[in-house]
């Protein structure tokens, strides 16, 4: 994958789940800065998504186990989006915090994805 897309959308990753447990564990409900952060988390993932398919007809063939990248981003791209809608349906302080694990969760597995994206199969 490309390096600096992979440490953006890590640190995005990040401060959109540190940002939310911060809220949740404030005792704030979920609020529009919150759920606009994981938001913006489920639109860099749709980027990835694209440059992932475009990766390969651009001279950047995966290295690794594809089956299992891919497993990885779909679950990457549902979880955001299943902890927004939590949020708007639950509106408890408790979401935020959920919303904040998924995003560091979210951080985990880009980084795994990009391991398995540049790191040949032994």
């Amino acid at each position: 994958m490309i390096t600096w897309f992979t440490v953006a959308l890590i640190a995005l990753t990040c401060a959109a789940g540190l940002l939310c447990l911060v809220l949740g564990f404030a005792g704030r409900r979920p609020s529009d800065l919150s759920v606009g952060a994981m938001a913006l988390v489920e639109l860099a993932l749709l980027a990835q998504v694209i440059v992932s398919i475009i990766a390969p007809f651009a001279g950047n063939p995966a290295e690794g186990d594809l089956l299992e990248f891919w497993m990885y981003l779909v679950s990457a791209v549902l979880l955001p989006f299943a902890a927004v809608v939590w949020a708007f349906v639950d509106r408890t302080r408790w979401s935020t915090v959920i919303m904040g694990m998924v995003g560091l969760a979210l951080a985990v597995m880009v980084w795994r994805m990009d391991v398995i994206w540049s790191t040949p199969l032994s």
